[in-house]
């Protein structure tokens, strides 16, 4: 005998917020190159270090912390990385502003760090917090969401060990996805 029942749903009318993100990433997915690169890397030493500091830091950092930091390192020593799709052209920027993308009730929203390569782990990891709950309280200001160079996006919080994102269309940077 097949199984009986009733199916239901409901529905929900989405935020203007959620309209726009997800316009946004739709139109990015056809109009801005997208390339994806995978590696796994050993970070044993990374959470001993981490540990260590987090003994003498006033500030207690996290992976992404770390994570941020290694990426402004790496852009500045990289820089043609730390560049934009502007459709006729690329700009290669001399600045690295780090953007960290923030899970917020309607969405995500990306607060940047400027000048991210001469931030110090504490200063770091102050500023991200600072932002990520400003954001989350809808206290953060849109020029403190404006001019990333790079973002940064970490999923390692809920099991994602490796995750593809979708560049956004007006805001075309090199995102970074970090997973398990």
């Amino acid at each position: 005998m097949p199984a009986v029942g009733q199916e239901s749903f409901r529905e929900e009318n989405v935020s203007q917020m959620r309209k726009v993100i997800a316009k946004r990433l739709a139109e990015s997915k056809f109009t801005a190159p997208h390339f994806y690169l995978t590696m796994e890397i050993n970070m044993d030493q990374a959470i001993a270090a981490r540990q260590s500091m987090n003994e003498m830091s006033p500030v207690k950092l996290s992976f992404n912390d770390l994570v941020v930091k290694a990426a402004a390192a790496a852009l500045r020593q990289h820089p043609k990385v730390n560049a934009s799709w502007l459709g006729d052209k690329i700009r290669y920027n001399k600045h690295i502003h780090i953007g960290v993308a923030v899970a917020v009730e309607d969405g995500l929203v990306v607060p940047v760090l400027k000048f991210t390569d001469q931030m110090s782990l504490t200063q770091i990891g102050t500023a991200v917090k600072d932002l990520a709950g400003r954001a989350r309280n809808k206290k953060i200001a849109p020029a403190e969401m404006e001019g990333s160079t790079f973002t940064v996006s970490n999923l390692g919080m809920f099991g994602i060990q490796e995750f593809t994102s979708i560049i956004r269309v007006n805001l075309i940077v090199p995102l970074l996805s970090v997973g398990g």
